[in-house]
């Protein structure tokens, strides 16, 4: 079997992808229902509800729980991957972003101070997660996983 045809046909890796594609869709979805506006760009951003990544995550790690046992020395490496993403998710790039945050706040007031010549590029400031959002992501990855690997 050639490699291509083995990438597609790993159950594992397309259950996480499209775990994660669903997430970001329903990001885009919840935009529209509750913000009243259609933001196809959310599709490509990180942060936001629901975690793209803990559902990719998650996904993957329940696929291999069922199919490999939750014994297995696989399934101890993906449960612990999916928990590191999931901690820096919460941790980490929530924390920058919120340093992202106040940082623009500090320029905006420079730039009224600062007559010309300063005009830094603001920084992205949505790029973690709350515990809520994972935890969405995290069901949903869940959910996905025991799809793929016990319905269909």
């Amino acid at each position: 079997m050639n490699t291509f045809a083995e990438l597609l046909g790993n159950r594992w890796l397309l259950t996480a992808v499209l775990a994660s594609t669903g997430a970001q869709v329903l990001k885009v979805l919840l935009i529209l229902l509750i913000e009243r506006r259609w933001r196809p760009a959310a599709f490509m951003e990180t942060g936001g509800m629901p975690s793209s990544h803990s559902a990719m995550v998650a996904a993957l790690t329940t696929g291999i729980g069922l199919t490999q046992g939750v014994g297995s020395p696989l399934f101890a490496a993906s449960a612990v991957f999916a928990l590191i993403v999931m901690y820096d998710a919460t941790g980490v790039r929530h924390s920058s972003g919120m340093q992202a945050r106040l940082l623009n706040e500090l320029v905006d007031e420079l730039r009224a101070v600062v007559r010309e010549g300063f005009a830094p590029l603001p920084l992205r400031v949505l790029l973690g997660h709350t515990y809520l959002e994972v935890g969405i992501g995290t069901l949903l990855g869940v959910g996905a996983g025991f799809f793929a690997f016990t319905v269909l």
